[in-house]
């Protein structure tokens, strides 16, 4: 009876000790997938990365990060003119740097979407639903751009409200300073490509 009892009890003790060294293996093999989960980002559960360009089928950048930020600039055009924005409405290039219309304060009024208001003129830059570039006295569908990042480091200008025959229309300025119809311009011409400079 002695060698019975003897034996259930060592069988138990060692049942306990099995328990927990299975116990430990399982603690383990957790944390150890949960450490790889970590080094490898766990791709496979993520849901797919929506980016602008997914939407679009185009590349374009994300300007969330600008949403709601007001800039002093002024924008000087490929062509080597800075954009003004004269008392009269009249929008053209000038080659001065100390024109005061040419001193520009562009606002973030949604995500890719600015609003350029000319701080000596008080007037909007705006271009009309047949291309036409002026500054208006009141903002409103005509003064929402869209600003996009080209490829070659500088800001294109497009009407976010107008399109001529599907093609977005720009703000430009010649080879001369003076402004361009929005229906002739096209993203990839250097007389829409303009270069924000810090105040």
């Amino acid at each position: 009876m002695w060698n019975t009892m003897r034996w259930t009890v060592s069988n138990a003790v060692s049942g306990c000790r099995t328990a927990r060294v299975v116990y430990l293996l399982l603690v383990f093999v957790v944390l150890s997938s949960g450490a790889a989960c970590h080094r490898s980002g766990c791709r496979a559960n993520r849901p797919p990365r929506v980016t602008n360009s997914t939407i679009s089928g185009r590349h374009v950048r994300s300007y969330v990060h600008l949403q709601g930020d007001v800039r002093q600039r002024k924008l000087f055009s490929f062509q080597k003119f800075f954009l003004r924005i004269g008392k009269d409405g009249r929008v053209n290039g000038t080659k001065s740097k100390d024109d005061p219309y040419s001193i520009l304060e562009i606002t973030s009024v949604d995500i890719g979407i600015v609003a350029i208001r000319g701080l000596g003129s008080n007037l909007y830059l705006a271009i009309s639903k047949k291309g036409e570039l002026y500054g208006a006295r009141n903002y409103g569908v005509n003064c929402r751009l869209k600003e996009r990042i080209e490829e070659n480091g500088y800001n294109t200008y497009a009407s976010a409200q107008w399109r001529n025959k599907k093609r977005q229309m720009f703000a430009g300025l010649s080879a001369h300073g003076r402004p361009l119809r929005g229906r002739k311009t096209r993203r990839r011409n250097t007389a829409t490509h303009f270069l924000p400079i810090v105040v």
